[in-house]
């Protein structure tokens, strides 16, 4: 196998990995999971997600590593297996932030030519 098709398969990988936080109502969970494991219910709850959606995506959550499942008695609560998931997130965050905040600058820059009546 050469060097090419390795790291493209390896890319191919990590390009999936992504995908699954590629999805608003995946990021609520996520994010909602920051204080700790909840149930379906209180996970419900905290995202506003119905029933069927959120097993939908807490399956591919799992599927995918990125949450745990912990059967509690009759409830199975979800947390999120690795925490620099959220440092991960938080990152992403920032930089889109930074970026709308240049953006902004820019935009006043361009502003303060313009003629004003």
């Amino acid at each position: 196998m050469s060097r090419t098709t390795d790291n493209t398969e390896f890319l191919t990988t990590v390009a999936e990995y992504f995908k699954v936080f590629a999805e608003t109502s995946r990021l609520q969970i996520i994010s909602s999971l920051q204080s700790g494991a909840m149930n379906v219910t209180e996970l419900g709850a905290a995202t506003g997600l119905g029933q069927a959606n959120l097993s939908k995506h807490l399956k591919l959550l799992t599927q995918a590593g990125i949450l745990s499942r912990k059967p509690q008695g009759v409830s199975v609560y979800y947390e999120v297996s690795d925490p620099l998931t959220f440092e991960l997130c938080e990152l992403v965050g920032d930089r889109i932030y930074q970026r709308m905040q240049d953006r902004a600058k820019q935009f006043r820059k361009m502003n303060s030519f313009s003629s004003k009546a």
